[in-house]
């Protein structure tokens, strides 16, 4: 049983000033931060996966932005995998399932954003890939929506998407029940 960290989406776009703020996306990064120390300690790969936008009329994640941009708060090292993808799921048409190939990789905790769109569509592929996932609420952030004219917001969106995942597709922890293992 080899462990990896994948970190999906920190990217400036969804921080302060970025085309698409999420809600406590500051607490994430903090203990996405915590968790790629607990990795390191542990000797687990560390893959951060980068969203870059494909579409055209894309108004956030747009090549050659400084939005684009993996966030520079990130203790990202020079061994580690960035990997790009421009699907909400990270193992479409990008090389992750081929690296965790490589290392005989079986289990994962995932962290990032936004937790309703990639967190959601990766737990649910790697899932089907029958990877052992661990899935850190408190490392993962999104952002209210809008549905037959009502808003949902961002924390009840957490707790709808954590709380769906939860037992079948994956074990939702937080960093502090990660961490303390």
């Amino acid at each position: 049983m080899k462990k990896a960290l994948i970190v999906i989406d920190l990217q400036n776009d969804y921080f302060k000033n970025g085309s698409m703020e999420l809600q406590d996306i500051d607490e994430a990064l903090k203990q996405t931060n915590r968790l790629i120390k607990f990795a390191r300690e542990q000797k687990y790969k560390v893959y951060f996966i980068q969203h870059i936008a494909i579409k055209k009329e894309a108004t956030f994640f747009v090549e050659n932005t400084s939005g684009v941009e993996l966030h520079n708060k990130l203790e990202i090292q020079s061994d580690d995998i960035i990997i790009q993808k421009s699907y909400p799921n990270s193992f479409r048409d990008t090389k992750l399932k081929k690296e965790l190939e490589k290392e005989s990789i079986s289990d994962l905790i995932i962290c990032g954003a936004m937790t309703h769109m990639c967190i959601d569509t990766t737990v649910r592929a790697g899932f089907d890939m029958e990877y052992n996932i661990e899935l850190i609420n408190d490392a993962c952030a999104t952002k209210d929506l809008e549905f037959q004219e009502k808003r949902i917001k961002a924390k009840d969106v957490q707790f709808s998407f954590m709380s769906a995942l939860d037992g079948v597709f994956c074990e939702v922890k937080n960093t502090e029940q990660m961490i303390n293992i």
